[in-house]
């Protein structure tokens, strides 16, 4: 049986590198360290333009990172997906998997 997977949408605030890519992040009072970056996807706002129509320029969209990482050297890792809104710089926790 495969692992749950759990939607929060939860505002979490992150650190990160000089690439960009969390660190660390806190998650309901506790600090995660970001033991692996697993998988970085960015996904435009305007994805479902097509070509030949008025091109809006550049747009920011958002940015998902699937990481591996655990509130301390002795708790549980943990897979989590955070979403980031550069343009505002916002980030949200979008979902774990147990």
């Amino acid at each position: 049986m495969g692992a749950l997977n759990r939607v929060y949408g939860d505002p979490i605030q992150v650190w990160t590198d000089d690439d960009g890519a969390p660190i660390r992040f806190v998650w309901r009072g506790r600090l995660f360290t970001v033991l692996d970056v697993l998988e970085h996807k960015q996904i435009s706002h305007e994805w479902w333009r097509r070509k030949g129509r008025e091109d809006p320029g550049p747009q920011a969209g958002r940015e998902f990172w699937r990481v591996r990482a655990s509130p301390g050297k002795d708790a549980p890792q943990g897979l989590y997906e955070l979403r980031c809104d550069p343009g505002v710089g916002d980030w949200l926790l979008a979902r774990t998997w147990d």
